[in-house]
């Protein structure tokens, strides 16, 4: 049997709903249909994709990775029609934790005036790449904890990128935190703290701390998680920028962390499938950005 279009809108709907019922009212189908399409694509594959217990569903390995193939499939089929029916009219730009910060509303609505044929639609995926990798969105915004791309988390064979602007780093403390009634932070001064990091997609890193002075590490999955650890009192953060300005959370406070080396704000983009507008939005971003690189 062939693996068909729906066979892979099944699976992602599952994934995304959390179980078969969830699917089944997103497809506007009946869920023993969704049980039989899901079970044809694991036929058709010769593998596992889900587990299924009495409380919940999870994808299995196998799971992960069809569906991570089976988003970008789909999103490349969408974009092959809208081509056809006109051409790109819309730009998706992704991104992990906090788009482009304190820029986000001026990039939507400058962009909206000087684009208008183009729609500039936000999508936050909690990936290294923003979503590129799984085809949900055409750029992406990332952040990288150095100047140097680590090249487990976007490839450079598959992926390239330009540099839009800098941010300065800050601390994440609990409210009550006896650091955060200070004005003024530096690395040192939280070195035998825990710090939270998110391992996919933070710019939180021990790397800013001398081998032999390194806090211990808790690791989160994502933003949310990561501001609630720290709201607890366990844990530090260290996070750029962006994240003040989008994610306010009762319990935290920022801090600017000094003698820490800003991070980069990067827009990347797949090497062998470049939208038509992406030196638009590198453009636009840069100038936001204070004309980077000019």
């Amino acid at each position: 049997m062939d693996v068909e279009l729906r066979h892979l809108r099944c699976l992602v709907a599952i994934a995304d709903a959390g179980g078969f019922t969830g699917a089944a009212a997103e497809l506007g189908r009946t869920q023993p249909s969704v049980s039989r399409t899901l079970a044809a694509l694991e036929e058709a594959l010769g593998a596992r994709l889900l587990r299924r217990t009495s409380r919940e569903v999870l994808l299995t390995a196998a799971g992960e990775r069809a569906v991570s193939r089976a988003r970008r499939v789909l999103a490349e089929v969408e974009d092959l029609a809208r081509e056809v029916r006109g051409g790109a009219g819309r730009l998706r730009l992704g991104h992990a934790w906090a788009a482009v910060g304190k820029h986000t509303l001026a990039l939507q609505r400058r962009w909206a005036a000087q684009h208008p044929d183009v729609t500039l639609q936000l999508v936050r995926t909690n990936s290294p790449t923003g979503g590129l990798a799984e085809g949900a969105c055409d750029v992406a915004v990332v952040r990288s904890a150095s100047a140097v791309l680590d090249p487990e988390r976007i490839d450079p064979r598959r992926f390239a990128g330009a540099v839009v602007g800098l941010e300065p780093r800050y601390a994440a403390l609990a409210a009550d935190d006896p650091l955060a009634r200070r004005s003024r932070l530096r690395p040192a001064d939280l070195a035998s703290r825990v710090l939270a990091v998110d391992p996919r997609t933070g710019t939180g890193t021990v790397e800013l701390w001398p081998p032999d002075a390194r806090p211990e590490v808790e690791e989160t999955r994502d933003v949310d998680d990561w501001l609630a650890v720290i709201a607890t009192g366990r844990c530090i953060g260290v996070t750029a920028e962006s994240t003040l300005t989008q994610y306010r959370r009762q319990g935290v406070v920022f801090r600017r962390l000094h003698g820490a080396p800003p991070v980069p704000v990067r827009v990347v983009w797949w090497r062998d499938d470049r939208h038509p507008a992406t030196d638009d939005v590198v453009a636009l971003l840069a100038e936001l950005y204070g004309g980077y690189g000019r």
